[in-house]
């Protein structure tokens, strides 16, 4: 596997633009395969994740078709069944935590999927009950194939319904719109999740002729189709690089300028970074991260410690806590971060403390950070990438710190950030992929 070699103590210099959404590729790819037709995505991210979703769709029979850097038209017009029953297929799905999103449209367009366990970051429980019995409303059964480890569902004829989800899952969200584009009658979502990327693939759905209302709240309606056609959608700038851009700069003193980053979307993402102290300007639909030697934690209004938490949209996204935890190392101040939707994220920080990080984790949710406000560097160290956003906290970490770290594993980091070392080295950092 390959390693980072980082040299810290860089600043960074010039202008970047972020890739296009990882989370909203992985929905609008699954959602191809509910037309014969072709659908046109502009901004595809060059990332593991989007790749190894791409190779699958082929494998399943769709024409995909390269037209230009990032944009690929896709058009599924017969599938293969029999692959669909591999255990090829299986294993590909077991990689791949996105691919769960291929039950909906499967079992919408074919009437029956079999699917097994998906992969993905290992960050605590992350159960699949709200997909399972979304699919279970629209009139589909499913039973454990002990044989094939796998999950198989029938569903000939899905029916809309009412159902009040148990909790406001975008990828669980995400399947239940896809299947119920083409039920018969209506389907009502209510604590759907309104994130920018389900908004997106509602907005794709729409140009393909479905009918969906509500998007952008928590309460969508599906009048279902009886098919959709082609149509062309173009991703978003992906919010979570963006916040590791802001962060980047924050703990080297760099001044950057991050371009096209779909400012509107971006929710409280540049408040949460500005409470921390940092100072963020807009130019159009550009950020300007102005060089602080020093950046001041704020406390809430009667003084007592700031807590910055995860939680579903319009509220602070999990994937950034791990990169605000870091940047909080070396502000003045104190800030306990909690992390709520998932019980193993914040496991990474020992290797922060290694690097003389002032940090108290408190249980698997919650950890006080002591910031150093830039009075001492962290230390170099030897780590490896538990997950995607570990691992970018690992190397902004490394970035700021004295002397040569190294970060094992980075295929992590690989899934979720296209090309990042020669992005970063173009701005100034010091990165060496080592094979």
């Amino acid at each position: 596997m390959a390693s980072f070699i980082v040299e810290g103590g860089h600043k960074l210099h010039g202008s970047i633009t972020p890739q296009g959404a990882k989370n909203e590729a992985l929905q609008v790819l699954c959602a191809v395969l509910l037309t014969k037709e072709t659908v046109v995505i502009d901004n595809l991210p060059n990332i593991l994740d989007v790749n190894n979703l791409i190779d699958l769709l082929a494998s399943m029979g769709v024409t995909v078709e390269k037209l230009a850097k990032g944009k690929y038209a896709f058009t599924a017009r017969s599938l293969d069944t029999a692959y669909l029953r591999s255990a090829d297929f299986l294993k590909k799905c077991n990689k791949l935590r996105g691919s769960v999103m291929l039950i909906g449209p499967l079992l919408a367009r074919l009437g029956e999927v079999t699917y097994a366990k998906p992969g993905g970051d290992k960050i605590g429980r992350r159960r699949l009950d709200t997909h399972f019995q979304g699919m279970v409303n629209l009139g589909a059964t499913f039973r454990y194939d002990k044989d094939l480890l796998a999950y198989r569902f029938l569903g000939k004829h899905l029916k809309g319904s009412y159902m009040l989800l148990d909790e406001a899952s975008v990828t669980g969200t995400a399947n239940i719109v896809m299947a119920s584009v083409l039920a018969e009658g209506t389907t009502t979502i209510y604590n759907a999740a309104c994130e920018p990327y389900v908004q997106q693939l509602c907005k794709m759905l729409n140009a393909m002729g479905a009918k969906i209302s509500g998007v952008g709240s928590n309460l969508l309606t599906i009048e279902g189709v009886s098919e959709l056609h082609g149509a062309q959608h173009t991703l978003l700038p992906d919010m979570i690089e963006v916040g590791s851009f802001i962060g980047m700069a924050a703990i080297t003193g760099s001044e950057l300028r991050i371009c096209k980053v779909g400012y509107r979307d971006l929710g409280i993402i540049p408040d949460a970074f500005r409470r921390l102290g940092i100072r963020i300007e807009v130019d159009g639909d550009d950020i300007i991260v102005p060089a602080q030697p020093h950046y001041q934690i704020e406390s809430f209004l009667d003084g007592s410690i700031l807590t910055v938490a995860d939680a579903p949209w319009p509220g602070l996204t999990p994937d950034l806590l791990s990169v605000i935890l870091v940047v909080a190392t070396q502000a003045r101040g104190t800030v306990l971060i909690h992390q709520k939707m998932f019980e193993s994220r914040l496991f990474f920080v020992d290797k922060l403390i290694d690097m003389g990080a002032q940090i108290i984790l408190c249980d698997p949710h919650r950890a006080v950070v002591v910031g150093h406000d830039h009075t001492r560097q962290l230390k170099h160290n030897n780590m490896t990438s538990p997950d995607i956003r570990a691992g970018i906290a690992m190397l902004i970490a490394a970035m700021s710190a004295e002397g040569t770290s190294r970060i094992d594993h980075i295929d992590q980091i690989d899934r979720g950030y296209e090309n990042i070392e020669s992005r970063l080295n173009a701005l100034g950092a010091k990165i060496t992929r080592e094979e």
